[in-house]
């Protein structure tokens, strides 16, 4: 486990070494300022009431379509490409050490950004401004969705960045995927049977929606956690994978 963390400390230090936390907290605290207070029906402040869903309308389409696959495109696809990868296994690390310590650090960096969106929730209700008494609950419920949705994206992006050598691929790939896995959710109403049920199973906005309306749904983080672990050992398979050529 000290590997791991040794490997993610080193991935986290990288990403802020680099403009990419700086890009990915920054642009999307600015997007999420924008959407929260302007967009749609004059912003926030023609909701009249204390509420910060129109946040978790925002972050996971800013997560799926851009955040997730900024953060993972590099992780294994440019140290693939320059060679670097090479240079890690060589040392006293496992495949699955790589793996795990890369996908925490992106994960942290998540972390992190979620973090930095609380702002809004304590500034209008807390301090400095009091503009009403914010149910906490349907706000950490929100949070806990976000980021197990983030999980399995990063679990996703991870996987893609394993069998790509270009960070240009890894991220389209990503992008491409995680975005079908929500907009499918919205035909669900058009059609019934057996189809609409497995599209309803696999979509990601589906099973983040009840997290957004404040409930806790178990059925949805064994989903969240399945896709990352899943996409996790694909990973492992294919870096594992080199080693069979």
């Amino acid at each position: 486990m000290n590997k791991v963390l040794t490997i993610a400390k080193r991935e986290l230090r990288s990403y802020f070494d680099s403009l990419v936390a700086y890009v990915v907290v920054g642009g999307s605290m600015l997007g999420l300022g924008v959407w929260f207070f302007l967009m749609q029906q004059g912003g926030f402040w023609q909701i009249d009431r204390a509420s910060v869903g129109r946040m978790f309308e925002f972050l996971p389409w800013t997560l799926s379509a851009m955040v997730l696959p900024l953060v993972t495109m590099r992780s294994l696809a440019e140290e693939k490409r320059t060679g670097t990868l090479e240079l890690l296994i060589t040392m006293p690390v496992t495949d699955a050490d790589v793996i795990l310590g890369k996908y925490l650090a992106a994960l942290g960096l998540v972390g992190v950004l979620l973090l930095a969106t609380l702002i809004y929730p304590i500034a209008l209700f807390v301090f400095p401004f009091h503009l009403g008494a914010l149910d906490w609950g349907p706000v950490f419920a929100g949070y806990l969705g976000t980021l197990l949705l983030a999980a399995a994206g990063l679990g996703v992006g991870l996987a893609f960045s394993a069998v790509s050598d270009s960070q240009i691929v890894a991220f389209f790939f990503t992008a491409v995927t995680l975005i079908f896995l929500h907009v499918v959710g919205n035909v669900v109403e058009l059609i019934k049977g057996p189809v609409a049920d497995v599209i309803s199973f696999v979509s990601f906005q589906t099973r983040f929606a009840p997290f957004a309306r404040g409930l806790v749904d178990l059925r949805a983080v064994v989903y969240f956690a399945s896709v990352a672990i899943l996409s996790l050992l694909f990973a492992f398979r294919s870096l594992e994978s080199r080693k069979w050529k």
